[in-house]
C-alpha cells in the first residue's frame, strides 16, 4: 500500500467516527482505488487492503493511458496520486486532483490543507469561475459540512488555511469567503509571500486541495 496506507486509515477514522454519530450518515468518503501496474501487483494490493482491513469501496484497473477516463467514469470528486505527470493529466482533462502527501506513520486527524489563492478568494461577479476552481470549492464545501459534523477538540478531519500573498487582510477575506461557503476551519497561516515548506514540514498534511496540482 505504501504511501496511501496512513491516508486510507485516516479515511477510515473520519468515516467511523461519522456512523457512530448518525448510523445513517450518508456523507462519507468512498475511496475508489486505481491500479496502474500488473495485474499481479494490483492482486496484491486487494490482499494488503483486505489483511489491515482497510476499506476499500472500488478496485479499478487501468492502463495508465486510460486512466482519466476510468476516474471519470468512477465519478471520482478528487484524484490523489504521488505521481506529478498522473495528476497534471487528469487536471487538464477537468478532474480535481493533488498530490498526495508523504506521512511516515498512520496519523490522526486527517489534515486537508487549503492553499492556492485562487480556491479561497471571493468569486468576481464579472470574470467566469474557472472549472477547476469550481470543483475545488465544491469539495472543499463539502469537508466543511464533514468537518461540522464533530465539535471543536477532538475531530477526525482537520482543514488547514494557508495563504501565500497578502498579509492579514487578505487571509481575513479569504476566511469570510470559506465561511459564506459554510467551511470553517481549524488553523490559518497568512505567509505573505514566504515559502510552504516551513509550514508543510510541520502539520504535514495528507494532501493540499489547491486551484490546480500544487506542489
Amino acid at each position: 500500500m505504501g504511501v496511501a496506507f496512513p491516508l486510507l486509515q485516516s479515511l477510515q477514522k473520519v468515516n467511523q467516527r461519522l456512523l457512530e454519530k448518525n448510523p445513517a450518515e450518508s456523507l462519507l468518503f468512498d475511496v475508489v482505488l486505481i491500479a496502474t501496474d500488473s495485474q499481479q501487483q494490483s492482486s496484491r494490493i486487494i490482499s494488503s487492503t483486505s489483511h489491515y482491513g482497510l476499506e476499500v469501496g472500488r478496485f479499478c484497473f487501468s492502463s495508465r493511458e486510460d486512466l482519466v477516463e476510468t476516474l471519470v467514469a468512477n465519478k471520482v470528486q478528487l484524484f490523489l496520486s504521488t505521481d506529478r505527470d498522473e495528476t497534471l493529466q487528469a487536471s487538464q482533462k477537468g478532474v480535481l486532483s493533488a498530490l498526495l502527501g508523504q506521512q511516515e506513520a498512520a496519523s490522526e486527524p486527517l489534515t486537508v490543507m487549503l492553499c492556492g489563492d485562487a480556491v479561497v478568494r471571493p468569486d468576481s461577479d464579472s470574470d467566469p469561475v474557472p472549472a477547476s476552481r469550481r470543483a475545488a470549492q465544491s469539495f472543499s464545501a463539502r469537508l466543511g459540512e464533514m468537518r461540522g459534523r464533530f465539535g471543536a477538540s477532538g475531530s477526525p478531519l482537520s482543514i488547514v488555511l494557508v495563504t501565500s500573498s497578502g498579509g492579514s487582510e487578505s487571509c481575513g477575506v479569504a476566511l469570510q469567503a470559506l465561511r459564506s461557503r459554510g467551511l470553517s476551519v481549524d488553523e490559518a497561516y497568512c505567509l505573505a509571500g514566504t515559502p510552504r515548506g516551513p509550514i508543510l514540514s510541520l502539520l504535514r498534511p495528507h494532501f493540499l486541495l489547491g486551484d490546480g496540482v500544487i506542489d
